[in-house]
């Protein structure tokens, strides 16, 4: 593939680097074997790449969203713990989740009747769909509805309409930056059932603490209940990584609900365990 690359490429000898700039004083860099895919949307830079150490990889702007080594994890842990705690979930809305792995993993629930998804990038969904099997594992299901929208506008106007919503968020920068506002929190606040709960994913409790300590608090602010739970993700800077919950109702999760079979990473164990945070993790919650 003839294109011109990024800045966030560089050639060493013959072997092809993709540099993620975490931050000034932290920089990933992954050995790229092919660039299967390369295309511009107009919200942002689109590439699916194939990798060395972690396989298939969507790569937005430069930053690595999922990958076939570990993408199950992330995808798992955003779906399969809101799931699990809803007495019976039958409309689910998902925010973003481009790659289609979110849905993919909601799809295993009979019960659930209708999932709308919503995300602005059409591009990212047919790039995944086509060649990142592995996480997107070419979904198609009646159930799903593709919504190509802005998620903020799109929940803007829903009024009670779904027990669960999931936001499956890139970093809040450019497009999903929106997507960490109390607004946006308020938007779902109202589009859940009096019985519904949302979840996010709040970053890294280390690298990212105080947007994962500031979402927290935003959602605490507007939900009877809020849960903080944590799965490590080997592809996301530091690993650990947080998902919040927000709940308009007090529930526990339920791991019977959950068919192993269908799983990689999520069991029932972890589903009782995940919510068992470190003593680092609490303090920073609660000052």
């Amino acid at each position: 593939m003839n294109i011109k690359l990024p800045a966030y490429f560089s050639k060493k000898g013959h072997d092809l680097w993709l540099t993620e700039d975490e931050r000034e004083d932290l920089k990933i860099s992954y050995r790229i074997k092919e660039i299967l895919y390369e295309e511009q949307s107009e919200f942002q830079h689109v590439m699916i790449l194939d990798s060395y150490s972690f396989g298939r990889m969507l790569v937005l702007d430069g930053i690595v969203q999922t990958t076939s080594l570990d993408g199950y994890i992330y995808n798992e842990m955003i779906s399969h713990i809101p799931l699990s705690i809803h007495p019976d979930p039958r409309r689910v809305l998902i925010i973003g989740g481009g790659d289609c792995g979110v849905a993919r993993e909601v799809c295993k629930y009979r019960s659930v009747e209708r999932i709308d998804m919503a995300e602005i990038d059409k591009l990212v969904v047919e790039a995944c769909l086509k060649h990142l099997p592995e996480v997107s594992g070419r979904l198609s299901d009646p159930r799903v509805q593709f919504i190509f929208d802005d998620g903020v506008k799109f929940v803007l106007n829903k009024v009670n309409e779904y027990d669960v919503i999931i936001v499956d968020s890139s970093d809040p920068i450019g497009p999903a930056k929106s997507l960490f506002e109390k607004s946006f929190y308020q938007s779902l606040h109202k589009a859940l059932k009096k019985d519904g709960l949302m979840v996010c994913q709040s970053q890294s409790p280390i690298f990212h603490a105080e947007v994962m300590k500031q979402t927290f608090q935003r959602i605490r602010s507007l939900f009877a209940d809020v849960k903080l739970y944590t799965a490590v993700v080997p592809t996301y800077p530091g690993g650990l990584w947080s998902f919040t919950l927000g709940l308009k109702r007090s529930a526990a999760p339920n791991p019977e609900k959950l068919n192993e079979n269908d799983t990689h990473y999520v069991n029932k164990q972890i589903i009782e365990r995940c919510f068992s945070l470190p003593q680092f993790m609490r303090d920073q919650l609660n000052h």
